[in-house]
C-alpha cells in the first residue's frame, strides 16, 4: 500500500477542525492567548493634538527667527492650558501635553532664549512641526487587532491603549499525553537492565504549552489492553480536545495502541506516512477527540509534534498563522539523494558571517533515537521524496527550530 504524503496527512488532520469556543479574560492575563474576535479601537489616540517635544507652543506666523514673544502660561501632560493663544504670544509646553487652541507649531526649547516672561525665537517655527496630531496612532472604531492574532507584548500594549480591560480569546485546547511501553520509566526512577528513561512526554508537553494548550499527563501505560483502554477512557471522560499517544503504533507484536483505540471507538483516519522520521504516524477521531498516535523514537515524536500537532493546535485556536513557517537555506556540504519518503534532517547553521540565506550542515548520524543530536540542531532540512543528491551551495527549505521557539 502506498504511503500517504506528508501534505495529505496534514490536510486530513486539519480537515473538519472546529475552532474552540471563546471566553473573556482580563487583559493582564491575556499574553499568549489567541484573539477570538477583532478589536476595534474604543478611543482615538492621541485624543488631542499633543506636543512631541519640550518647548514653546506658538503661532508659526509669529515665531520667525529673532521674534520676541510674550509667555502667557504653561501646558503639561495631564494639565493642559485653559485658554487660547493669541498673536505675539507663547505657551511653555512639555512632551505629551495638549497643544493649546490657537497654536500650530512647537519650537523646541533649544531653539529659544527665555528672559522672564519673554521668549526669543532663535530658529523660526514651521506650522505642524513637533505636533502629534489627534488620531495619529489610531482612530476610534478602526479595527487594529485581528481575530486569530496571538497576543504578545506589543499587542497587549495596543489593546490597553485602545481601552480594553478584558479581551475575548479562544479557550485553551486541552491535550492528553499518554506514553506507552513496558520499557519506559520516569526520570529519577530506577532504570532496569531492559528499560529506558522516557523523554517524549516532556518534549510534547512543552510544545503543547508553547502553542497555548493545557496538558493532561496520563503517565505511562504498560503494553496491555486494560491499561491502555483505561487511559483512553480517562481522556475521553476528561473531554480533552486532543489525545496524543506515544509509541506502540508500529507493526510489532507489542504495538497495541491502534487496536486499543479502535476498541474504544476510534475512527481511523490514516496510519503510516511517507516521512522520515515518523513513518508510523496514526490519526483518528474518537467522538469529539482528535487522536495523534506518534512514534516512540524521540526524534520521530518531536518532529511529528512540530509538523502535525502544532498546526492542529493552532487550527483549534483559530490562529491566523496556523502553518509552521519555513524558509530558504543552502547546503554547506554535499548530501546524498533521497528515497520515496519526505526527509526531515536535523541540521546546524554555519556561522561564517556571510549574507544571504543561512548555510546548513546536516548532522551525522541521523538516527531517530538521538536526543542529543536533536537538541543541538538549529533547523530541520526538508528533503522532498526522490530529491537528487545535493552539493554545497544548492538551495533547500528548512524549518528554523530556534526561531519557532522549539
Amino acid at each position: 500500500m502506498a504511503l500517504l504524503p506528508v501534505a495529505d496527512a496534514l490536510a486530513q488532520i486539519l480537515s473538519g477542525v472546529t475552532v474552540l469556543t471563546e471566553e473573556q479574560v482580563p487583559l493582564g492575563t491575556a499574553r499568549g492567548r489567541v484573539l477570538a474576535a477583532s478589536l476595534p479601537a474604543l478611543r482615538t489616540q492621541p485624543g488631542f493634538d499633543a506636543s512631541a517635544m519640550d518647548g514653546y507652543a506658538v503661532r508659526a506666523q509669529d515665531a520667525v527667527a529673532g521674534a520676541c514673544l510674550t509667555l502667557i502660561g504653561e501646558s503639561a501632560a495631564g494639565h493642559g492650558f485653559d485658554g487660547r493663544l493669541g498673536p505675539g504670544e507663547a505657551i511653555r509646553i512639555f512632551t505629551g501635553a495638549p497643544v493649546p487652541d490657537g497654536a500650530d507649531a512647537v519650537v523646541i526649547q533649544e531653539n529659544t532664549r527665555r528672559e522672564g516672561d519673554r521668549v526669543t525665537i532663535e530658529m523660526g517655527a514651521v506650522a505642524g512641526r513637533n505636533i502629534r496630531r489627534r488620531g495619529l496612532d489610531f482612530i476610534e472604531g478602526a479595527a487594529s487587532l485581528a481575530a486569530g492574532s496571538l497576543l504578545g507584548p506589543r499587542d497587549m500594549a495596543l489593546a490597553a491603549a485602545m481601552n480594553y480591560p478584558a479581551v475575548p480569546v479562544r479557550r485553551r485546547p486541552k491535550v492528553a499525553i499518554l506514553a506507552t511501553g513496558d520499557e519506559l520509566v520516569l526520570p529519577g526512577e530506577a532504570v532496569g537492565r531492559d528499560q529506558i528513561v522516557t523523554s517524549n512526554s516532556f518534549a510534547l508537553a512543552a510544545l503543547v504549552e508553547a502553542e497555548g494548550g493545557e496538558v493532561l499527563d496520563l503517565g505511562i501505560a504498560p503494553d496491555d489492553f486494560p491499561a491502555l483502554e483505561a487511559a483512553i477512557r480517562r481522556a475521553r471522560d476528561e473531554r480533552v480536545d486532543v489525545l496524543i499517544t506515544i509509541g506502540g503504533a508500529s507493526v510489532g507484536d507489542h504495538d497495541l495502541i491502534q487496536t486499543a483505540l479502535t476498541r474504544e471507538g476510534m475512527t481511523l483516519g490514516f496510519w503510516k506516512i511517507a516521512m522520515r522520521p515518523g513513518k508510523p504516524l496514526l490519526h483518528g477521531r474518537l467522538q469529539g477527540m482528535h487522536i495523534l498516535g506518534l512514534p516512540g523514537n524521540p526524534v520521530s515524536a518531536v518532529v511529528c509534534g512540530i509538523l502535525f500537532l502544532a498546526p492542529l493546535l493552532r487550527a483549534l485556536l483559530g490562529r491566523i498563522d496556523a502553518a509552521v513557517p519555513r524558509r530558504r537555506a543552502v547546503f554547506a556540504t554535499a548530501w546524498p539523494a533521497n528515497d520515496l519518503r519526505e526527509d526531515y534532517l536535523r541540521a546546524r547553521f554555519v556561522a561564517d558571517g556571510e549574507s544571504g540565506p543561512p548555510r546548513v550542515v546536516p548532522s551525522t548520524p541521523q538516527d531517530s533515537s538521538l536526543v542529543g543530536v536533536l537538541q543541538q540542531a538549529d533547523c530541520l532540512v526538508i528533503r522532498p521524496p526522490h530529491a537528487p543528491a545535493a552539493k554545497a551551495g544548492d538551495a533547500c527549505e528548512i524549518i528554523d527550530l530556534r526561531a519557532a521557539g522549539y
